[in-house]
């Protein structure tokens, strides 16, 4: 969201931090570019909860006020006199089993709650007066001006979430990372599906490095917006290469692969190439010891930079029915996007 400025302004950042693996792991299901929205809230009477939602990191303008008072980046409820709590109804973007969240209070000092809770539903519409919420974080401290990050160990389905605060105060932004859930059901057999796509299940299963990108943003839908919108590992000076396993949405049989090196100009991989298994047992950490016996998808090709790359039956080797790949990059470098399609087996 934009925001008109004195030119003398003063615009704080938030502070960098360190995030967790399933941050790097998973995308936000909150994201409003996947359609994430608030539906309800008890109050925002000093700024709008659906800036609670931004993709971007939140900001202080010193000295920027409104007609209800000092402009805050997130949500912000009056000063409750009458007892109770305040909370906010979010639907998700995409549906999908939850692994962490962020409530993140950057900026909000003297303004934050001393604690929050979210309770969590599965619903086909919207949530009303007769909706069981289960609870996912039971009341939990939060601070003044940092991240809460809160692995959530639920195997669970949900598509809305209901954050509640204690008493009223501000939060910056919430992120809700998971795995997005996609129904099979009824998809065309002999059709493409893109089966690797984030929105259809696709997963990051484990990676060697990510020093400069976000994993999971390899198999998000549309092209990179810029160099940050991918994948990216630093400069190797030791032998070997890059590599990031990635779990398919559903077993398929690969017929066309795109790797999009977008943006990537002066730290594109020499060269890639795929492996690929139909895994039935192990761990996500097992998986990376098999991941490098796995048989060759696509032999390793030559890349170029800013540039899409398809491959297809000539290039892609018949391994038959397959659910997890393995991208290798050589030495190291960015890429913007792994597509993987394929025809559905059952």
């Amino acid at each position: 969201m934009s925001i008109a400025l004195h030119p003398s302004a003063t615009v704080v950042p938030a502070a960098p931090v360190e995030l967790p693996e399933f941050a790097h792991r998973h995308a936000n299901l909150a994201d409003p570019d996947f359609g994430a929205c608030v539906l309800s809230c008890s109050d925002e009477w000093f700024a709008p909860a659906e800036r609670m939602l931004q993709s971007s990191s939140p900001v202080f303008v010193v000295g920027k006020f409104d007609d209800h008072g000092k402009w805050m980046d997130g949500w912000e409820t009056r000063r409750r006199r009458n007892g109770g709590n305040d909370h906010v109804v979010i639907q998700l973007g995409l549906p999908g089993v939850i692994k962490g969240l962020d409530i993140d209070t950057s900026h909000f000092t003297g303004n934050f709650p001393p604690a929050a809770s979210v309770e969590a539903c599965h619903l086909a519409g919207s949530p009303d007066e007769h909706t069981v919420w289960t609870e996912i974080l039971s009341a939990a401290a939060l601070g003044s001006s940092a991240h809460h990050f809160f692995a959530i160990d639920d195997q669970r389905v949900w598509t809305h979430l209901r954050l509640h605060i204690y008493p009223d105060g501000g939060v910056a932004r919430l992120r809700v990372y998971g795995q997005p859930d996609c129904d099979w059901e009824g998809k065309d057999r002999s059709a493409l599906h893109e089966v690797s796509a984030l929105q259809q299940g696709g997963r990051i299963v484990a990676y060697n490095d990510a020093h400069f990108g976000v994993p999971f943003r390899l198999i998000m839908p549309g092209r990179g917006i810029n160099m940050g919108d991918g994948w990216e590992t630093r400069r190797r000076r030791e032998p070997g290469n890059d590599w990031c396993i990635v779990q398919l949405g559903r077993t398929a049989i690969v017929e066309r692969i795109e790797v999009d090196t977008a943006h990537f100009k002066g730290n594109y991989p020499d060269s890639v190439s795929i492996q690929a298994a139909l895994v039935t047992q192990g761990t996500d950490q097992s998986i990376v010891t098999q991941a490098m016996f796995w048989d060759t998808l696509l032999a390793e090709q030559k890349t170029a930079m800013d540039k899409q790359h398809f491959y297809d039956r000539e290039q892609i080797r018949p391994l038959g029915p397959v659910n997890h790949v393995r991208l290798n990059i050589f030495p190291d470098g960015g890429v913007s996007r792994l597509r993987i399609w394929g025809r559905l087996v059952d």
